[in-house]
């Protein structure tokens, strides 16, 4: 259901920032429309003198106050964005650019600390908390000249809360209500929506044209699926790439920022943004990859890149059907409209000189043992695939998020709303009741909480440690590097976001492009319509470090295909 009350809370903090610069709109240049505009482009314009920071972030402000009551994209919106546009312009004005992010406005996910704006990570404890720093990459964005104008919805504490039997609807928290893909933003009677927004990341805002680009976090897939699931450039980079000081944890072994955009370009620029130039002090996994020179990923946006390339097909359970050990029947593989786009897809590689090795299958996929098969032991809580799930998953994310997110609360000091896992899952308890403002802190219950606090961090330690190894081994030694270093293969390419198994648990990086619509299986049955709703794309995946070759093999693929289209709710 929608939320009216937070509704009007965002409209109200942005009509007056659209009304107190009608004299300035008037005032204006050559137009110049954000629509479908890249990063450069906007740049281009600025630099000409077709238009300012300020009259980009009026134009991304009008579109939040038509459309956000229906998507529910935006948390927050910074009420002196005008303001640090302004400062940015006269910072242009006096020939100071910072760079090629120099006043472009941009989101950040709600579980990235600002201090210019709450950060909740969806969770009604913390709806209007704001915390005594700010994350690094926020800090990184704002020196690079970046405008962090928003913040942007998520699955509340990106999708560690509820569990089967009543997992969590993607996209929604109990800050914020549900969100809406928009390139099918109908809802369901009870508010769910029909098309998944994809992961606990949002892609809404970039889709709807809210903001330039948006920074995500990753654990499980959350900036490869929703950027999958609308239609744009998502990239997790290697484990460390950029720091993770100042998110909201689940766990530090897997979790990671990433930036998502509507080219490659786009998210190349923010991920030289993004990364320090050196290692921060505050998370020891920033020493794991050195940065390029200056910083600069779009050097290596080439579009010939595919030219000489080996690309390897993990055909098995990710393109066609296989039967899992201790289940009984073939599962995964491709729908046949899914099928006919990775066909495609695989051409396109072949006809711009790549060599495919197909197939170029996982020993970890294809392993009949339940214990040494990465798609049986999954993590504990999530769908089970073989009874005894216990025994064959991993505790990974759950003793992760006992012991992360106990740490991060210790950072925010005595001001914190809660001051322990234990706290916040008595605080959700006491406010679970739907309230006129809100749907109560836990609509879905918060089993992955429990379970998670339920962790003894020394008594469950050596099952911790066992679970992390496997994890390790099944993912890279047995998984991913052993495809790639058989074969001499630059990437692996994946339909869709299908690789976050295992690239999240492996620490790699990925990176999807579009390229498909295709039907929405949880779509109206009776609908016709939904022949063709579904964004689906292509994910590449590396070994660690290799997001130079990754983000030029994804730029030569995007420029040859150009197969985003724009979503018709938003125009």
């Amino acid at each position: 259901m929608t939320n009216p009350l937070k509704n009007r809370a965002v409209m109200l903090a942005v009509l007056p920032l659209l009304l107190m610069s009608c004299d300035q709109q008037k005032q204006a240049q050559a137009p110049f429309s954000v629509i479908g505009a890249s990063i450069p482009e906007m740049q281009a314009a600025m630099k000409a003198g077709r238009t300012t920071s300020r009259d980009i972030v009026l134009q991304y402000l009008a579109r939040i106050a038509i459309y956000n009551d229906k998507l529910h994209g935006a948390v927050t919106v910074d009420p002196a964005v005008l303001a640090t546009a302004d400062a940015l312009d006269r910072e242009r004005r006096e020939g100071k650019v910072r760079g090629p992010l120099h006043g472009i406005p941009v989101a950040v996910k709600d579980n990235i600390l600002t201090t210019s704006m709450p950060s909740s990570g969806g969770a009604l404890a913390f709806k209007d908390y704001i915390p005594p720093y700010e994350a690094t990459l926020v800090t990184n964005l704002r020196e690079a000249g970046a405008i962090v104008m928003a913040k942007s919805t998520l699955t509340e504490l990106a999708n560690w809360m509820a569990a089967p039997p009543t997992p969590m609807e993607g996209g929604y928290n109990a800050v914020r209500g549900y969100s809406y893909n928009p390139y099918d933003p109908r809802a369901k009677d009870n508010g769910e929506p029909y098309l998944s927004t994809g992961g606990s990341s949002s892609g809404i805002g970039v889709s709807a044209e809210f903001w330039a680009a948006n920074v995500g976090t990753d654990t499980g897939g959350s900036v490869v699926n929703p950027a999958n699931a609308s239609m744009q450039v998502g990239l997790r980079p290697t484990t460390g790439r950029i720091s993770r000081w100042g998110i909201i944890p689940i766990t530090l072994d897997q979790d990671s920022a990433g930036p998502m955009g509507k080219t490659v370009m786009d998210v190349a620029i923010m991920m030289g943004a993004l990364e320090g130039a050196t290692p921060d002090s505050h998370d020891d996994a920033t020493k794991t990859c050195a940065p390029p020179p200056g910083r600069d990923y779009t050097q290596y946006l080439k579009a010939d890149a595919l030219k000489g390339a080996r690309i390897g097909i993990p055909r098995t359970s990710y393109y066609e059907p296989s039967q899992l050990p201790g289940t009984p029947a073939p599962s995964r593989g491709l729908r046949p409209d899914e099928a006919e786009a990775m066909k495609g897809a695989i051409e396109v590689l072949k006809a711009q000189g790549a060599t495919v090795v197909d197939p170029a299958d996982l020993p970890s996929v294809t392993s009949a043992d339940p214990q040494n098969n990465i798609l049986v032991r999954q993590i504990c809580g999530a769908p089970a695939f073989i009874s005894g799930e216990e025994g064959v998953c991993s505790t990974v994310l759950r003793y992760g998020m006992k012991r992360d997110f106990n740490a991060f609360l210790k950072t925010l000091g005595a001001g914190a709303p809660v001051k322990s896992l234990t706290e916040l899952r008595t605080w959700n308890s006491e406010h679970a009741a739907p309230t006129n403002g809100s749907m109560g802190a836990i609509r879905y219950g918060q089993r992955q909480l429990d379970l998670a606090d339920a962790i003894d961090l020394e008594k469950d330690k050596a099952r911790y440690e066992e679970d992390r190894a496997r994890d390790l081994r099944l993912s890279r030694d047995e998984g991913m590097d052993a495809p790639i270093k058989a074969n001499n293969l630059d990437v692996l390419m994946f339909p869709g976001s299908g690789a976050t198994d295992i690239g999240t648990k492996a620490g790699y990086p990925a990176i999807a492009v579009p390229y498909a619509m295709v039907g929405n299986p949880n779509g109206p049955a009776s609908d016709p319509a939904d022949a063709k709703t579904r964004p689906f794309g292509v994910s590449f995946l590396g070994l660690a470090c290799t997001e130079p070759r990754l983000f030029a093999i994804a730029y030569a693929f995007e420029q040859v295909t150009r197969k985003r289209i724009p979503p018709k709710s938003t125009p």
